[in-house]
């Protein structure tokens, strides 16, 4: 199964309408895709692993074997409601908080904050086109997100540790992700993230020329009124190798108030009486404009 992929540099081209479609289906029919040429620097990418993975060996692998997740494995005990990784979570926007964490070097911390300040703007950009294939104002979703101070922004370090029994344990439990837009930038070698469509499980091999892994979260469900749905995964675990995960979610702020755009809801509300009456009259048309007067006639215009 081939994982949808976007390629950025034909959005301003003469394919740009072929890859604004391959998007819709992406976010319609998948709720996950790949991106490249997304303007991302790639050294930075690189970068941001590299010192990810230095910081994990230093100060987290260690204590990891030594912790009671770890402690609860060993003793076989039950492992259904625990998840075989080791993380922390950096906030950025819309207060960057990543000095709270006084462990991290300060090498990783600029890099971190380098890497963030350009995948914000990616998570813009896919905002609008999302908005542009809904029919929606551009700026819908960065609004809708904003609340009082702005879209909230984070991300979750990850390591998945190697793992003695993984038939025993997830590295993380299915789910669906509560938020926004979710860029991820993932192992190059150690797989495991999975995605359930269509009744099965596909697995999302590592990301290889630094493209970046995007999901949908609940939120874009939500507001997209189901036309994009956020999908369930899972990260299995590994015996051989420890799989790296930097997840960045796009997210609305706590205070934002989220709803369906009135643009893409269903008339609503109307009598059967009525419904009939407009459609005598535009039968052998396009059940879009009937839809769309019925709202109009709901709402009093």
């Amino acid at each position: 199964m081939s994982i949808p992929m976007i390629d950025f540099s034909k959005l301003d081209g003469e394919e740009r309408s072929k890859t604004m479609a391959l998007l819709h289906h992406a976010c319609e029919k998948w709720g996950f895709f790949q991106i490249e040429n997304h303007g991302v620097d790639k050294e930075l990418m690189d970068k941001v692993k590299q010192l990810v993975n230095q910081h994990y060996q230093e100060n987290m692998e260690k204590n990891f074997y030594n912790s009671e997740i770890a402690k609860k494995f060993e003793d076989k005990s039950n492992t259904t409601d625990i998840d075989w990784e080791s993380t922390f979570f950096i906030w950025h926007r819309p207060e960057n908080k990543i000095n709270v964490y006084t462990n991290l070097s300060e090498e990783l911390r600029k890099a971190m904050d380098e890497y963030i300040d350009q995948l914000i703007k990616v998570a813009e950009k896919l905002s609008e086109l999302m908005c542009e294939n809904l029919g929606l104002n551009k700026e819908y979703i960065k609004e809708a997100f904003s609340g009082g101070k702005g879209p909230s922004v984070g991300t979750k370090v990850a390591k998945y540790p190697k793992c003695p029994r993984p038939e025993l344990v997830r590295g993380l439990r299915e789910h669906t992700d509560a938020g926004g837009i979710i860029l991820l930038l993932q192992d190059d070698q150690v797989p495991g993230l999975e995605f359930f469509k269509d009744g099965k499980w596909v697995n999302i091999p590592p990301s290889k020329n630094n493209t970046i892994f995007v999901n949908t979260g609940d939120q874009v469900e939500v507001l997209s009124n189901g036309n994009y749905k956020s999908t369930v995964h899972r990260v299995m675990t590994d015996k051989d190798g420890s799989r790296l995960s930097i997840a960045t979610f796009y997210n609305p702020a706590g205070d934002a108030v989220i709803s369906p755009a009135r643009e893409l809801l269903y008339p609503n509300r109307y009598t059967f009486q009525d419904y009939l009456k407009l459609y005598s009259s535009t039968k052998f048309a396009d059940k879009g404009p009937r839809f769309e007067s019925m709202k109009k006639m709901v709402n009093g215009q």
